[in-house]
């Protein structure tokens, strides 16, 4: 097997923004374990752009959401700043997600009886910011992600890319250092979904926020600073093709 294709070893870096290390994650059906995560290894600079590929049902979204504390690990660390992610107790993992995470999702999840605006301003106010000053964060989001003209509409009065950009203002509102996407666009026709990973990358930019986004999306994949592929449970180096 040649360098570019060996799974992901830790590495030397001693402070990266998040270390994943030796992750193993197993269900069982019907008295049978199946087996998604083996002794997977990742180390994610701050500021850094990493696509994560692999056909449906490999597990992306079982990798992110370990990543994110959403799902615990069979076996294995997740490092955030040092931190380890599975040691915090209950306030302070609802901190960690508040403040220092962001997520995307395919589906936007919007609340359907609320307007962009107070969709966006949830985060806020569950960090219990002043009403006046989360609602100043989020119209400036919105404002970002194009939707600065829109601040009162409800998601039925928008289009499928326009409800995606409030999910994405909602994900940055508290500024997180890692956002983390999950088929951000899979639910979106092509136009509209170069338009949403264009907002990604510049909101990377801008913000200095850190981006995983796990997508079945090849060729938009190639756009990201480094491409992952998940198989057989464990990351290997997507070569770049000249």
């Amino acid at each position: 097997m040649s360098d570019k294709a060996r799974a992901l070893a830790p590495r030397v870096d001693p402070s990266p923004l998040l270390r994943a290390q030796r992750i193993a994650k197993s269900f069982y059906e019907a008295g049978r374990e199946i087996v998604v995560l083996r002794e997977l290894n990742l180390d994610v600079a701050a500021g850094e752009e990493i696509a994560i590929v692999g056909q449906s049902g490999v597990g992306k979204s079982t990798l992110l959401h370990v990543l994110g504390s959403l799902e615990v690990p069979t076996g294995g660390t997740i490092l955030f700043q040092n931190e380890d992610v599975f040691a915090m107790d209950d306030r302070r993992t609802a901190e960690f997600r508040n403040h220092q995470l962001g997520f995307v999702f395919q589906f936007h999840y919007l609340l359907g009886d609320f307007t962009a605006l107070e969709n966006v301003m949830m985060p806020a106010l569950i960090a219990r910011l002043p009403e006046k000053e989360a609602a100043e964060r989020a119209a400036e989001m919105l404002a970002l992600v194009g939707l600065g003209d829109k601040l009162h509409r409800r998601p039925a009065e928008m289009s499928g890319g326009e409800q995606q950009r409030v999910a994405v203002a909602r994900a940055v509102v508290m500024r997180p250092q890692l956002v983390l996407a999950d088929e951000p666009t899979g639910n979106l026709d092509p136009h509209t979904a170069d338009e949403v990973h264009g907002l990604l990358h510049d909101l990377n930019r801008r913000l200095g926020l850190t981006l995983i986004v796990a997508t079945h999306n090849e060729r938009l994949s190639r756009s990201m600073g480094r491409t992952l592929r998940l198989r057989d449970g464990q990351l290997f180096d997507e070569p770049r093709s000249a």
